[in-house]
């Protein structure tokens, strides 16, 4: 009984291995996006991209059929919503959340780019984005497109400073 169980247990860590050797990166982009932080200084996505793989290969021999990269997926989201959640002090605070970086993404609340890397650069199913976030379809609709008008179409700063021009005396 001892070699088969270490026959499975090697089987195992194979193709886990296998499967992070091949979703690992895709995972740690997507990871990163969430966290807006710069590719190569990312501590928090390394970490959501950690917890949530350590969550899939404890969930490996229950997984039975379902597509293990999803299942990291979800792990990853739920992760990050509730991480956001915990240290912003709920979905309120969500929308007033703004991230130190720069970039695109930092002008979004956490909601928001969760749902704009899940429907546009993981290509979930709003149904699914929906459900694995607890809202109406209709609401995860609207905020995607909320954020994306948000991306294509930043707030304008303020005017330049006009050099060089002389005040008009009465």
């Amino acid at each position: 009984m001892g070699r088969r169980r270490a026959a499975q247990d090697a089987r195992r860590a194979r193709e886990f291995e296998a499967f992070v050797a091949g979703a690992a990166g895709r995972l740690l982009h997507a990871a990163t996006l969430l966290t807006v932080e710069p590719p190569t200084e990312n501590p928090r996505a390394r970490r959501l991209l950690t917890l949530s793989l350590a969550h899939t290969y404890a969930c490996w021999d229950r997984l039975r059929g379902e597509d293990p990269y999803d299942h990291a997926r979800q792990c990853l989201a739920t992760r990050f919503s509730r991480a956001a959640w915990h240290q912003y002090g709920g979905l309120g605070a969500l929308g007033r959340f703004r991230p130190r970086p720069d970039g695109p993404l930092a002008r979004l609340s956490p909601q928001e780019r969760l749902i704009l890397v899940l429907r546009l650069y993981e290509g979930v199913a709003e149904e699914q984005v929906a459900a694995l976030l607890g809202l109406p379809r209709e609401r995860v609709h609207a905020m995607c497109d909320r954020a994306t008008a948000t991306l294509l179409h930043p707030p304008r700063g303020p005017a330049p400073a006009v050099l060089g021009a002389k005040a008009v005396s009465p």
